[in-house]
């Protein structure tokens, strides 16, 4: 299986500020006296360094460069890289912190004003969680409905405390680092949280979804450098979204629409969206990645990709643009085993299952069977035929035993001859591996009667679980 690129992960991004300025953090610590550190930043879900450097004798560390740090959430990792401190770096680029890492909870950071409303918030919010749990004790306990009443009312007052707490800091500091914070942790409200009917459901989901980024603006590169933005971007994509090529493209082209003016925030994006759909979950989805190559990376939006990965990238499209769900296939003038041209489009059927598939290939010895055995049960009857594709022609013989030996001489099996690969070579035209995006065996595609692909890389379970969906309703369409 191919693996993913990686590029939110790994690719360093730039930071567009002036080479004039510099940045100064100096750690205070009595646990260490010598022993690498490290100055991190969050980035998604990884801990990037920015830079590092030897502890003193006297448990000072300073980290100084001439440049400024891009704001966001940083992380000092103290040498043995087993204990790590976050905080917060934004205008300020002259930090101090003082660190006991018995009690890194009382760290002191003194030159980031977000730090020191954050330490307050999380004290409070502390506080109030350990009053919230005897609440949540005390109801579990408790023996009648009054009780319960009380210790549940008790509880809703607390949480609305935390929430208060939060919404004043946002409201009075909505330019903070910690507000962007805070807006990234913050979840939608439930619409109707006893929905009855299908439509009170489809109601809390359509208000959750419109008011799931509330607060967050793509504009502002900071929020990639936080551990909470990653997560909130993959959920809404995985899970929140219908995943519908067409809904995600939408999606995807509004939000890289935002980010126009957030360097960073948009080669975050482009690169989550590219890895994100280099190999796509559900079927059609490879319409999500070639619209990204087509309407970016073609047009040399993404101009931070090394050659490779711009290879990689390019080749993936090739190999998906011609074979998309809806799309006419491409038609294929191969022979069988005496030599008799059997081209794909002269094969008249209802449904023809494209198979591509090698006899010396383990999976395939075990799988083509299995599509022969339903073959034979089901499919044939409804009018469906197997236009059989050998993807080695160095293994013709093993192909034609394999023939014999399993029985599925009335499958169109059929190859191409290195004569007839030699010339499409020659002609520099796409041979039949990208045009059906032939990167592993067996490759099943499923065409309809117009020779439209309908389905693709499935097994042959979900393969006659799809036909079963199209014959249920024909049925339905012709009473």
């Amino acid at each position: 299986m191919m693996k993913k690129l990686l590029l939110s992960g790994f690719l360093p991004l730039v930071s567009l500020v002036s080479l004039a300025q510099s940045f100064k953090v100096t750690l205070k610590t009595p646990s260490y006296k010598e022993g690498l550190t490290y100055l991190c930043y969050h980035m998604g879900k990884n801990l990037n360094i920015e830079d590092s450097t030897v502890m003193s004798s006297d448990g000072t560390a300073v980290f100084t460069g001439n440049r400024t740090l891009p704001g966001g959430i940083y992380s000092i990792v103290f040498p043995g890289k087993r204990l790590t401190a976050d905080f917060f770096v934004d205008k300020i680029q002259d930090i101090t912190i003082n660190a006991d890492t018995t009690d890194l909870l009382s760290m002191k950071v003194t030159g980031s004003a977000d730090y020191a409303m954050f330490q307050r918030y999380q004290k409070f919010v502390m506080a109030k969680s350990v009053e919230m749990q005897k609440e949540r004790n005390a109801y579990n306990l408790s023996v009648n409905k009054a009780d319960s009443s009380i210790h549940e009312a008790n509880f809703a007052k607390l949480n609305k405390e935390v929430s208060s707490y939060r919404d004043s800091l946002i409201s009075n500091f909505p330019e903070s680092l910690l507000t962007l914070f805070l807006n990234t942790m913050k979840d939608s409200e439930i619409l109707n949280k006893n929905p009855k009917t299908r439509q009170d459901s489809l109601d809390n989901y359509n208000h959750y979804r419109a008011h799931y980024w509330d607060g967050i603006t793509f504009m502002d590169d900071r929020i990639i450098r936080t551990p909470f933005f990653l997560p909130k971007l993959e959920r809404y994509f995985r899970e929140l979204l219908p995943q519908a090529s067409d809904t995600i493209i939408k999606e995807l082209d509004y939000k890289l629409l935002l980010a126009r003016s957030a360097p960073e925030m948009y080669k975050f994006l482009l690169n989550w969206f590219t890895d994100e759909y280099l190999n796509p979950k559900y079927m059609g989805q490879d319409a999500v990645f070639v619209h990204l190559f087509e309407k970016y990376h073609s047009k040399g939006v993404s101009s931070w990709l090394n050659e490779k990965q711009m290879e990689t990238i390019s080749k993936r499209a090739y190999m998906q643009m011609s074979n998309l769900i809806g799309a006419k296939a491409a038609n294929l003038e191969m022979v069988d085993s005496t030599g008799k041209k059997k081209a794909l489009y002269d094969q008249e059927a209802e449904y023809m299952l494209l198979a591509f598939w090698d006899p010396s290939c383990g999976h395939c010895k075990e799988e083509v069977p299995r599509i022969d055995s339903i073959y034979r049960a089901s499919w044939k009857k409804h009018g469906v035929k197997i236009y059989s594709v050998l993807s080695d022609n160095e293994k013709k013989k093993e192909w034609v035993n394999f023939i014999k030996e399993k029985n599925i001489g009335d499958w169109i099996n059929v190859y191409e001859t290195p004569e007839m690969e030699k010339k499409i070579t020659e002609a520099k035209v796409a041979g039949f591996r990208q045009l059906f995006d032939v990167i592993q065996t067996p490759t099943l595609l499923l065409l309809d009667k117009d020779k439209r692909i309908i389905g693709k890389k499935l097994g042959w379970e979900q393969l006659n679980e799809l036909l079963e969906t199209k014959w249920n309703k024909d049925k339905k369409e012709t009473k």
